[in-house]
């Protein structure tokens, strides 16, 4: 899956598996941080006294402050190094959930929530800009599957952890931050001791032929799918990451252990999923079908088991409403290496910039929608309406990859300097 044209040397070839291993531990670590509030939620509230829509609250201030976050790590991902801005943040965020431990209030766990965001935006144009380096136009789909699965990971991880801590040992949840805080310290060491700053040197982008106005057109027409597409799974994904744990135990019932359990067990669905798309896009791209095809079809097949949770107003709890939970999870996060392998083909040089801005918007409109996700479910007592919709609306992502994003553009493959060195 490494770039085309010379191949890299021997050092990066002998690294390269590490470093998408660090990568996947990176993505896992954002995770277990993000997912700690949504698996004490009811705890929490119970603590605080909080609503729905205040719950939603704390998910939205996360999600503004993440989308400006985007936008200024975009810009420092092109500009500064990714080999040290990546662990800068990772600690910075690690040390902020540690903090929220600590919160005394419902002020300052907006404060902590905020500040989370802000940092974990960090991570995706770290990463993207370094699975761009390393790896081919036809890979990066199976390499982000890889690099996304890492979320899934830490999200099985989470809810175990918290189990073993709240039910099995009787701890506060403040306690969970703290331990879940700490994780990450340790992976910056692995990062700096893998990583040369000469991986992530990318090389000048070759001449396409094209008129400039045709390139122009190109680009818009690109940057209107992505734009279209981030809204929609990263609002959906968002929608179920936050609200899955609340769901379960406030509106069917299900207990505390019964809850953490199923979770662990959805975000190990939905990392089957994740891997199983980056794979199937790669087998098809192989096998003759072009590159935008192969992706398209793929994110078609993972449009279907989200489309199970429109009948979620006629379930009620049992073994298939678990299951239709369990593959939308798996369809929901399917989506994401192929948006992210589109969002690739953009620009060479402006990655970092290209991935800020779309999750500047994706996360403007994910935050937006948990406040009135919250107050829905308060004013009808009932989170199935909402998850409907949620599941409804993956259609249009998909007619803007298949109707507005551009047949496939000359490969964007050029001569690899020489990373020996």
């Amino acid at each position: 899956m490494l770039g085309g044209g010379k191949t890299a040397g021997p050092p990066l070839e002998r690294r390269v598996a590490a470093i998408a291993g660090l990568l996947l531990l990176a993505s896992a670590i954002n995770y277990m941080d993000r997912q700690t509030l949504a698996n004490v939620a009811v705890r929490l509230t119970r603590e605080f006294d909080l609503t729905n829509e205040q719950y939603g609250r704390l998910e939205e201030w996360f999600g503004y402050a993440f989308a400006a976050g985007s936008l200024v790590f975009g810009v420092l991902a092109d500009r500064v190094s990714v080999r040290w801005l990546y662990p800068a943040a990772l600690l910075a965020w690690s040390a902020v959930g540690f903090a929220t431990g600590f919160a005394a209030d419902y002020d300052q766990l907006l404060v902590c929530r905020g500040l989370l965001g802000f940092c974990e935006a960090a991570h995706w144009p770290c990463a993207l800009k370094t699975t761009q380096a390393l790896l081919s136009k036809r890979g990066r789909a199976l390499g982000n599957g890889i690099l996304q699965s890492g979320t899934s990971i830490g999200s099985i991880v989470t809810p175990l952890v918290i189990w073993w801590l709240l039910v099995r040992q009787g701890q506060s949840w403040r306690f969970a931050f703290q331990i879940v805080g700490l994780v990450g310290t340790l992976w910056i060491v692995g990062w700096l001791a893998t990583t040369r700053a000469a991986d992530f040197v990318q090389p000048a982008a070759p001449p396409t032929g094209e008129p400039r106005a045709g390139r122009f057109v190109g680009l818009g027409r690109k940057l209107v799918a992505v734009l279209v597409v981030v809204t929609v799974i990263n609002t959906v994904w968002q929608i179920l990451r936050a609200w899955i744990p609340k769901i379960l135990q406030e509106e069917h019932g299900y207990s505390e252990a019964t809850t953490l359990w199923f979770t662990a067990g959805w975000f190990a669905m939905s990392d089957v999923g994740c891997i199983a798309s980056g794979w199937l896009a790669w087998r098809l791209a192989g096998r003759g079908w072009s590159v935008k095809w192969s992706r398209v079809a793929t994110f078609a097949l993972c449009c279907v088991p989200c489309l199970g949770l429109v009948a979620m107003p006629w379930l009620s709890a049992g073994p298939v409403l678990l299951a239709a939970l369990l593959v939308a999870g798996a369809g929901a996060l399917g989506m994401f290496p192929i948006y992210y392998s589109f969002t690739q083909d953009i620009s060479r040089s402006r990655q970092g910039l290209v991935t800020g801005v779309a999750s500047f918007v994706a996360w403007v409109a994910s935050a937006w929608f948990q406040k009135p996700f919250g107050r829905l479910a308060d004013q009808t007592h009932s989170f199935s309406v909402g998850l409907a919709a949620a599941g409804a609306v993956t259609l249009v992502a998909l007619a803007a990859w298949a109707l507005v994003w551009p047949e496939d553009d000359p490969p964007l493959a050029a001569p690899e300097p020489d990373r020996s060195a």
